[in-house]
């Protein structure tokens, strides 16, 4: 008499499902990473910098543009409308107020005098901020 042989069931998952959807999160994720990160134009002055640790939380950029403009952008969220310099003391004050660690950043043209960036720095000091960074290009990103 002839015996069937049985089959034991495939223990194993298929993992190819998993990476086709890992993929597409990626794509996603590049796509939009640029998007997310938008603010406001300035040319940059080149400099030697150490960058922010990776660890730390999105910092605050306080910008002023060509045009002596200041804006603000959190994290996620930033303002596309000019502000006025007590303005941008008064939510900046207020968020360092709500996370004290969070650092400062000021970001501004290459073009702007040397007395409008000052006067953002003081403003930002009298708001509570304990230490503020100087955003820069590095030489070898132009």
């Amino acid at each position: 008499m002839y015996q069937r042989k049985r089959r034991r069931p495939v223990a194993e998952i298929n993992v190819v499902p998993y990476i086709d959807v890992m993929l597409v999160l990626l794509i996603i994720f590049m796509v939009t990473a640029p998007i997310v990160s938008q603010g406001v134009k300035v040319e940059l002055p080149q400099g030697e910098a150490e960058a922010l640790p990776a660890e730390s939380k999105p910092p605050i950029v306080a910008s002023i543009d060509a045009a002596g403009d200041y804006f603000l952008n959190v994290g996620s969220g930033s303002t596309s409308d000019p502000m006025d310099l007590d303005q941008v003391g008064i939510e900046v004050g207020a968020l360092v107020q709500l996370e004290p660690d969070r650092p400062v950043v000021v970001k501004a043209d290459r073009s702007i005098p040397y007395d409008s960036v000052i006067q953002l720095m003081v403003t930002l000091q009298h708001s509570g901020v304990p230490a503020v960074g100087l955003m820069t290009d590095s030489p070898e990103d132009k």
